[in-house]
């Protein structure tokens, strides 16, 4: 018994830290900036889990709710790139190139929320994910320094939204970890003005 609730504990953990936080898309807060985290492709195309999250910030920023969309992902290799997929996606959805930034090295979220710190000087931001994974977003968004709302957009619930539930009781342990030894990502890099040029523009 003590060791189940040992292991629930970063679960309850993320649940705190994102009460209160989070939205959808009708009632989300208006902020300058939507951060998309990565969520595979296929065939070279954003997946369907990766669609959903893209749709939901076409919407906002189609609503005026958000004014720039931060897109973080893998191009850790050159066949795969999550972030131009997204960028390419959202611009058939009507969203304005310039309006869309890319982050090449958010390898997973914990590197994405410290990289749209550290890295494009975001301070405030609406998250974008599947509900599964937007609690722990915001959770680790929150510990990087950023003031996150969370948006958990509608997923069937096939093999990988089980699939992604139970991993989230092991990333939980990672996540703290995170939390509060606040590592460096694995690319750091200078600083960008994407996104502050895009707001300008």
């Amino acid at each position: 018994m003590a060791l189940c609730v040992v292991a629930l504990l970063p679960a309850t953990w993320m649940f705190v830290a994102a009460s209160g936080r989070l939205r959808d898309v009708s009632d989300a807060p208006r902020t300058d900036v939507a951060v998309v985290f990565g969520a595979g492709l296929w065939g070279g195309e954003p997946s369907p889990y990766l669609a959903h999250r893209l749709d939901a910030a076409a919407e906002l920023y189609r609503a005026g709710r958000v004014k720039v969309v931060l897109v973080t992902g893998d191009n850790s290799r050159e066949d795969y790139d999550e972030p131009d997929a997204m960028r390419a996606y959202l611009t058939r959805h009507g969203v304005p190139d310039g309006r869309i930034v890319s982050d090449y090295a958010g390898f997973d979220t914990w590197d994405s929320c410290v990289r749209a710190k550290k890295i494009f000087g975001v301070d405030r931001a609406l998250l974008i994910s599947q509900g599964f994974h937007i609690r722990r977003a915001v959770a680790l968004c929150e510990a990087a320094g950023v003031e996150s709302y969370g948006v958990g957009v509608e997923a069937r619930h096939d093999v990988t939204w089980y699939y992604g539930g139970a991993r989230e009781i092991v990333a939980a342990g990672k996540a703290v970890l995170d939390a509060v030894f606040k590592p460096d990502p694995r690319f750091l890099g200078p600083a960008e003005v994407g996104v502050r040029r895009a707001l300008g523009g």
